[in-house]
């Protein structure tokens, strides 16, 4: 019998969730040097105010902060840099016109570990207004206040 994998999450991105309406998710793979890897290995990465966007015919992660890492010499990464996502070339043209579409925008939703490898999950996104925010707060109210008895 096979052991059951587990995936760590390195950094989650619980205030997109919160923000916006996530209607598909894209699992992608990010090109990182090495430092890059150490710092997130070691939970150094901020997904806050971060989104994706095709530039190019390429998928990029803009705003990603990446913290430099605290071993690393001269040759360390720019902590702000922009990086390249790695999906199939059929799904970066899905995702350039559904991120075309209106108000849908690519939220980066959680870095996480599979298989040895660093992957992200791409969350396509629509923006909620205040109402909806207020709308899902009280719904998750009810939800807790049931569980309790």
């Amino acid at each position: 019998m096979k052991a059951k994998q587990f995936n760590p999450v390195f950094a989650e991105n619980r205030r997109a969730r919160h923000d916006y309406a996530v209607l598909d998710t894209v699992e992608c793979g990010v090109v990182l040097t090495g430092t890059e890897v150490k710092s997130v290995r070691s939970g150094g990465v901020s997904l806050a105010g971060s989104y994706a966007a095709v530039l190019g015919g390429e998928l990029w992660l803009l705003g990603c902060d990446i913290a430099a890492y605290k071993f690393g010499n001269r040759f360390n990464h720019d902590p702000k840099s922009r990086r390249k996502l790695l999906v199939h070339a059929k799904e970066v043209e899905a995702l350039r016109l559904k991120s075309e579409a209106k108000g849908l925008t690519l939220v980066p939703l959680k870095f996480y570990l599979k298989r040895g490898r660093i992957k992200l999950e791409l969350g396509v996104c629509r923006g909620k207004q205040a109402h909806d925010k207020r709308q899902a707060l009280k719904e998750k109210a009810v939800r807790r206040d049931l569980e309790r008895g």
